[in-house]
């Protein structure tokens, strides 16, 4: 049978209030209780019962994990630091998986039915209104990867994907290329959007450098594949710029179907610099995102909101950088 809090204190010799206090974070209990408490549930194999202590506490410790995008590898990565990150501190991840949904209310309803303590969105996709719409029903939240502004509604961490846009066209001209293009993501999300204008506006003052835009139905290894094949049945650009290593994956992927060379032919550049654009088959010049301080800044942001609720939102972004490999030339 499984030990009980009863049996603690009679081991330890203290009443049962006395081992409550010591399992309850900022309860009041001396250093001679808590030792004696500490011995006793370790000989026993005691470990105090979260979900009671939730009832006590008022705090779950549950932290909502949110992603919409489960066909890009990164997120494995993004799952990875976030739940060790979570647990590292005491929480614990609740993950959910909000793919092709669009209402928030719902996910709302949903995460207060396990009554999180405050939830964490991780996407570069969905729109800042859905982010709010927690703050609006009093859940602490944070959305990582999400598009900064001046005035934000809600804690925001992750880049400058305007800056990205403009580090992957300053790329293409210290190379070169004359004939450039922008492969983007879906056309409606926000990183896409403002990844694309920021490539568009350091261009726009090259003449000499003609540019073009697309845009893939997904951030995935099909939708790039699809777009590159699309942009092949005309003269293609010397060089793209994808905005995700995926997309750029999946370019590459049909680039070489095609009998052309990569970067012989096509030039490519991408976004993330995920473990796949560093494997020896695919060397891709990417411009790297700093996952692990931003899922870090998250953290840190939703736990100091859950104790002080009123803390005013803030934006923290991370600067990234420029990973030559062999897929411009």
């Amino acid at each position: 049978m499984a030990v009980t809090l009863k049996d603690v204190a009679e081991r330890a010799g203290v009443s049962r209030s006395a081992v409550s206090r010591t399992f309850t974070d900022g309860a009041s209990v001396s250093a001679r209780t808590r030792a004696k408490v500490e011995k006793a549930a370790e000989d026993l194999g005691y470990a105090p019962n979260a979900l009671a202590s939730s009832l006590t506490t008022g705090r779950t410790k549950l932290i909502g994990l949110i992603a919409n995008n489960f066909h890009n590898p990164l997120i494995l990565e993004v799952f990875d630091l976030f739940t060790r990150g979570l647990q590292d501190r005491g929480l614990r991840p609740l993950l959910v998986n909000l793919s092709g949904a669009t209402d928030p209310a719902a996910s709302v309803r949903m995460l207060r039915q396990y009554s999180v303590d405050g939830v964490i969105v991780a996407s570069s996709t969905l729109p800042p209104s859905f982010a709010a719409t927690f703050r609006q029903a009093g859940i602490p939240v944070v959305h990582a990867f999400g598009r900064p502004s001046p005035a934000p509604e809600v804690h925001v961490v992750g880049i400058d994907n305007i800056a990205c846009g403009r580090m992957a066209a300053e790329a293409m001209i210290q190379r070169g290329y004359t004939r450039v293009a922008f492969l983007g993501g879906p056309e409606a999300a926000t990183s896409t959007q403002d990844r694309a204008a920021g490539f568009l506006a350091a261009l726009a003052t090259h003449p000499g450098i003609t540019v073009t835009t697309s845009f893939a139905s997904d951030y995935s290894f099909d939708a790039g594949r699809a777009e590159m094949q699309r942009l092949l049945t005309h003269p293609p650009a010397q060089a793209y710029f994808c905005g995700d290593d995926l997309l750029a994956v999946g370019a590459m992927s049909a680039i070489k179907d095609a009998g052309l060379k990569v970067p012989g032919d096509i030039g490519l550049i991408g976004l993330n610099d995920m473990e796949m654009s560093r494997w020896q088959n695919i060397g891709l010049t990417t411009i790297r995102q700093p996952v692990s301080d931003i899922i870090d800044a998250a953290i840190d942001l939703v736990t100091s909101t859950i104790e002080y609720p009123e803390r005013p939102p803030e934006v923290r972004l991370f600067p990234c950088s420029v990973i030559d490999r062999r897929s411009l030339r």
